[in-house]
């Protein structure tokens, strides 16, 4: 993983994650909506009540104050930028 937080800098935070088939971020929230790119591999994304399995490529918005997590879904590892429109990353763990 990493992670840049703008902080003074900039008003946005971005996470580069990777991860196995299987494996992803618990369950969480943010106090604003966070947007995924998918890079490489697949994942199966659930916000909420909805669950979306997605390829390289492709975006996820995941709204403000939504429940949600991931998982790879592929043997190659899911790599993911995440984007949060905030200078500091601001996250509740479910």
């Amino acid at each position: 993983s990493a992670l840049f937080q703008g902080r003074d800098e900039a008003p946005i935070s971005i996470f580069i994650n990777e991860f196995e088939r299987g494996n992803g971020p618990r369950l969480h929230l943010h106090p604003y909506p966070e947007t995924f790119v998918v890079q490489a591999g697949s994942a199966r994304f659930t916000a909420g009540d909805d669950e979306i399995e997605v390829g390289a490529g492709h975006l996820v918005v995941v709204p403000a104050e939504t429940p949600h997590r991931f998982e790879g879904t592929s043997d190659e590892k899911v790599r993911t930028i995440s984007v949060h429109p905030s200078p500091t990353v601001v996250q509740t763990d479910l």
